[in-house]
């Protein structure tokens, strides 16, 4: 079993989990193990039945056709067999073997990768949790659920003596964790975006006030007919597509190579999602053709996918401009790195109720600070300002936006 051909730019990977124990027997297409790629978690499903035999070992950073396990196809049988002959295997003592399941229904029904990750730092051994994905798959709302079995209490008639304050130690304990694959691939990334760019950051405020009155009376009804929400980020990615569709420059990619510019006759708007093994960027594609529910439906797709590690190389490849909302953990201004190799990254940040000077008058408005970060070698400063402005004013107006004025 060798690491298979995975995606055109992907040329190495993490394993990152072992999904049977080792000398196991396990059925041809049964997953084996995970691998953790620049983009996405996969699963490697075994090539033939038989017993299982580790060669390389969990954290294990594998080049494409390199080897990762053997199958012996001789062992017919049970898992049980399997595990009673791999007992007296050289290669079982070689090789640290981990404990199988009590329930073999949690075999077959391992949990997610993000599920997985979730419960490896909580300490909880997947056997326990009852999954209620499909075939009893163990989910990341099962995980974030689950919880670890509860000390032991003590005996009444014994109570812990409580030490006295000099008797106390402070904790002076470290810890090492190698960094996941997709945690180095972001790093490296954003260490070359800063590095080998002329980035700069433009700034900017926008009034929601006319755009949060639009959804409170109309989100009912827009629920009621598409069956999602509609939030800020379609009402922002539609008014990037617009303008990105008007100033090419914004919407462009410099060829390093040739020191082509690349323009393109389509927006296709990479939206940056946390998930628990770092942040992704897929992109959602001609977001200038698409309807605001077809843009809400999309993100929401790509996010539950994102979260749950299931992304395809296809659906992480592309985007000619990113937007990243870090309002959501409370960001009142930052400065968002490129997402090379595109040219521009549009920052959105909270909404804070401010007084505002308004013909006169002062108002309490909801206001929220833009960023825009891009490469000074493709985008005039000129250019930048006057993007975001328009941007700011189709926010600000929501009509125009609507009626594509």
């Amino acid at each position: 079993m060798k690491v298979p051909t995975i995606g055109e730019s992907v040329t190495e990977v993490t394993l990152s989990q072992w999904l049977k124990s080792n000398g196991e027997y396990v059925s041809i297409d049964e997953p084996i193990c995970e691998f953790e790629s620049d983009k996405a978690t996969l699963e490697f499903p075994a090539e033939a039945s038989g017993k299982l035999v580790y060669v390389a070992a969990e954290g294990d950073d594998l080049e494409i056709g390199a080897l990762v396990a053997k199958i012996d196809t001789s062992v017919k049988g049970s898992p049980k067999a399997a595990h009673v002959e791999a007992e007296a295997s050289p290669e079982k003592e070689a090789q640290p073997a981990k404990a199988a399941p009590s329930d073999s229904s949690n075999d077959k029904n391992h949990p997610s990768p993000a599920a997985a990750k979730i419960l490896r730092e909580k300490g909880i051994d997947p056997s326990s949790v009852k999954g209620t994905g499909k075939d009893g798959r163990i989910t990341k709302s099962d995980a974030e659920n689950a919880q670890a079995a509860p000390a032991k209490e003590k005996s009444a008639a014994a109570p812990a003596a409580v030490p006295s304050i000099a008797a106390q130690a402070f904790a002076r304990t470290s810890s090492r964790k190698k960094m996941s694959r997709m945690r180095r691939t972001i790093a490296s990334r954003l260490v070359d975006a800063k590095n080998n760019s002329a980035m700069l950051t433009t700034f900017n405020e926008v009034d929601l006030t006319a755009i949060m009155a639009m959804r409170k009376k109309y989100q009912e009804q827009f629920v009621e007919k598409y069956g999602v929400k509609l939030g800020f980020m379609s009402l922002f990615a539609k008014a990037c597509a617009t303008v990105l569709m008007e100033m090419k420059d914004v919407n462009a990619i410099l060829d390093p190579e040739t020191n082509e510019l690349i323009y393109h006759d389509f927006v296709d708007i990479s939206i940056a999602i946390s998930t628990p093994t770092g942040l992704v960027v897929p992109p959602v594609k001609n977001v200038e053709s698409l309807q605001f529910h077809e843009i809400e439906l999309a993100i929401k797709a790509l996010a539950v996918k994102a979260r749950d590690g299931s992304l395809s190389l296809e659906e992480m490849t592309g985007g000619t401009f990113s937007i990243t909302n870090g309002g959501i953990f409370g960001s009142m201004m930052s400065t968002p790195i490129l997402n090379k190799p595109q040219s521009a990254i549009l920052g959105m940040h909270n909404i804070i109720q401010r007084p505002m000077a308004i013909d006169g008058e002062v108002k309490i408005r909801p206001m929220m600070y833009l960023a825009l970060s891009y490469d000074h070698r493709v985008i005039d400063g000129s250019t930048s300002v006057t993007f975001l402005v328009k941007v700011k004013n189709l926010l600000e107006d929501p009509v125009t936006l609507l009626m594509g004025l």
